[in-house]
């Protein structure tokens, strides 16, 4: 009788570690002014528009999500390029963490 065993070719070393460095990343002044703003919104979403009314930068946005900082919410179908994003429970310790 032969049996087959299925494992992860990742050790769960490897992976906590990969997590770890991940949260250990401090946001930038950028993104923590627009994860932080998140905090106080329902479900964590992330605002298109800075308190000056101009866009939040794509650079911003593309790099948080990047990080596991925010993570994209929904297509926007008026502006199929604006990215609306919410914020992780990642997101939420690197701006509460400094």
């Amino acid at each position: 009788m032969s049996s087959a065993v299925l494992f992860d070719s990742k050790s769960s070393n490897q992976n906590a570690t990969q997590a770890q460095v991940k949260d250990e990343l401090q946001p930038s002044t950028a993104q923590r002014a627009w994860l932080v703003r998140g905090l106080s919104q329902p479900g964590g979403k992330l605002p298109l528009f800075d308190e000056s009314g101009q866009r939040i930068s794509p650079r911003t946005i593309q790099s948080s999500i990047d990080r596991g900082w925010a993570a994209p919410w929904f297509a926007n179908p008026t502006k199929p390029d604006w990215l609306v994003c919410k914020l992780t429970d990642l997101g939420r310790n690197a701006v509460r963490r400094r």
